[in-house]
């Protein structure tokens, strides 16, 4: 078997899908992407696809040396994105060449179904009890929201106390044991975090989420998280950036995004490496169907997974969402907050190709916003 051809489909609201086409009929999919980057990684991709035309494609860990050793630089973004795509979609085809969803190519189950949670919020956080009390009334036990707006290294005070608000009000609506984790989205610097944790001690969250920007992670080394669990690594790429985590000990669950840390075959790695620390592993997945089916297939046999982020219905989703995409929607059946392992071949998700293509004649120019402090200083989004 060969591959013969790759195809890229930017499509509505933000994504961009791959389909790696092979002689013999069989095609896998991938989704390569960076938010607000789609044209560079579609470019990398291509870039990269002459690595891969006539190339057996069940090689899959060769591939990965070649894609990512062989360019000399490596790593970033754009590149790890790229390489996860392409990984994804070959062990799409491998899982449908052998008859067999990707976990029990790596392994087999560990678990019978994954613990899902739901974004509320928005950016600019609001109505985040409502939206709490919708969440619990649908059957999940947890919800993710950003924590804040922007924040000065040295801000406000008043700008905790809303975040403290908002916690308040999941609570309220939701109850006590409600799980709830707050994403700080590296919006908070070190002067303001020391005062922050401490305050957010008494509510029992779940986790706290990038609470710094991932480089400066080494200062929560000098950071009193008041036994709050530490959760990072969305903009983390590959192995040798987690090993720093690990070694420092700055995190209780890590969150690779399967469409950014190199795909399946790193971020198996990666999950690997976390067990070895006694690390938890939350992938990070706000994005579409093919990365969610991505991650689900790594959460199957991974067993320090405990959680698994998901998009549907996420304030970025505005007009198209996942199922949009997808001919066989129960695969994203979420019963009482998990959902079931798939048992279809390759990623387990049947794409609907011409909804595919029709949308990617719509495209987009999908930007994230950019924020100023009040003194007009760029802030963090």
């Amino acid at each position: 078997m060969k591959v013969k051809e790759l195809k890229l489909y930017k499509v509505p609201p933000r994504w961009l899908f791959l389909r790696i086409m092979t002689d013999e009929g069989i095609s896998g999919w991938g989704e390569p992407i960076v938010e607000g980057r789609a044209d560079t990684v579609k470019q990398a991709v291509e870039e990269l696809s002459e690595c891969l035309i006539e190339k057996d494609p069940l090689r899959i860990e060769d591939h990965w040396q070649k894609l990512y050793r062989a360019g000399f630089y490596r790593g970033g973004p754009v590149l790890m994105s790229a390489i996860a795509g392409i990984d994804q979609a070959l062990w799409d085809i491998k899982g449908k060449y052998y008859g067999a969803p990707v976990y029990e190519l790596l392994g087999g189950r560990a678990r019978d179904r994954v613990k899902v949670y739901s974004w509320i919020g928005g950016d600019r956080p609001e109505n985040v009890g409502e939206e709490a009390a919708r969440r619990k009334e649908a059957g999940f036990q947890a919800v993710k929201m950003n924590a804040s707006e922007e924040m000065h290294y040295i801000d406000d005070h008043e700008k905790i106390k809303e975040v403290l608000d908002r916690v308040e009000a999941v609570k309220a609506a939701a109850g006590s044991s409600f799980n709830i984790g707050l994403d700080f989205h590296g919006r908070i610097h070190r002067p303001m975090a020391k005062i922050m944790f401490k305050k957010l001690a008494e509510y029992d969250l779940m986790f706290i989420e990038e609470p710094v920007l991932p480089e400066n992670i080494d200062v929560l080394s000098d950071i009193d998280t008041y036994n709050i669990p530490v959760a990072l690594g969305e903009r983390l790429y590959h192995r040798w950036d987690f090993k720093k985590v690990f070694e420092g000990g700055y995190a209780d669950i890590i969150q690779p995004d399967l469409s950014h840390a190199g795909g399946i075959s790193e971020v198996k790695k990666i999950g690997a490496m976390a067990e070895a620390y006694d690390v938890a592993v939350a992938p990070h997945c706000p994005l579409g169907p093919i990365s969610l089916s991505a991650a689900i297939q790594f959460d199957a046999c991974t067993p320090n997974v405990i959680l698994q982020e998901q998009s549907l219905g996420i304030h970025y989703n505005k007009n198209n969402d996942l199922l949009d995409y997808v001919k066989n929607p129960e695969i994203f059946d979420y019963q009482d907050g998990y959902v079931d392992i798939p048992e279809k071949p390759g990623l387990g998700l049947e794409i609907d190709v011409e909804k595919v293509k029709e949308k990617s004649q719509e495209s987009h120019n999908w930007r994230n916003p950019v924020w100023r402090n009040e003194d007009g200083t760029i802030a963090e989004w």
